[in-house]
């Protein structure tokens, strides 16, 4: 029985820590990618009518429609395994971690479309939002519950998690616990 589903340990500091420097690095290639202006003639107005623009892409042909689409998707793609591995949690449920991750993935997006209005060149792309969504839901979905999965199999062979106490230590009182209690005063 785990008291904490964290990794434990060592490998869990450089695990968030890893995790934590990935995603301010990735934030700031995006931020300098989209929050740049832009030297056009003319801009096309905003795009506020979801799914307009990806009909506009699959109509120029599937060469073209799956570079525009794919763009949109790998954006912020990384973020939805930066961020599960920066909070550094192994026993979760897989939907409240996919749900949270994806909702940081949008809010972010929507960041963006917002701050992209006072920059010259850009226009807000509701389909943006979604696609960038989406490939956060994505990433997150082919590559972290394998990899929780495997972080728990090691774990578990003979790699006890610090922090873990099996139900036998825990009857036999035979670990100390660390952590001070404080109380309240009367």
């Amino acid at each position: 029985m785990q008291r904490q589903g964290s990794i434990g340990g060592s490998a869990a500091i450089r695990i968030r820590v890893t995790g934590g420097v990935l995603l301010v690095a990735h934030l700031g290639l995006v931020a300098w990618l989209m929050l740049r202006p832009l030297d056009v003639p003319w801009v096309m107005p905003a795009n506020l009518r979801p799914l307009a623009g990806i009909r506009a892409d699959l109509a120029l042909g599937w060469p073209e429609a799956a570079r525009r689409l794919g763009e949109g998707l790998a954006l912020l793609a990384p973020m939805g395994v930066l961020l599960p591995m920066a909070h550094g949690r192994l026993i979760v449920s897989p939907l409240s971690s996919l749900v949270r991750t994806a909702a940081a993935g949008a809010l972010l997006s929507l960041g963006i479309a917002l701050l992209q209005t006072g920059v010259p060149g850009r226009v807000v792309d509701v389909d943006s939002l979604l696609l960038n969504t989406a490939g956060v839901a994505l990433a997150h979905l082919a590559v972290v519950p394998a990899a929780r999965a495997r972080l728990r199999r090691r774990d578990g062979h003979g790699h006890r998690a610090a922090g873990t106490v099996t139900v036998q230590e825990e009857l036999s009182q035979g670990r100390t616990p660390t952590i001070p209690r404080v109380g309240i005063a009367p």
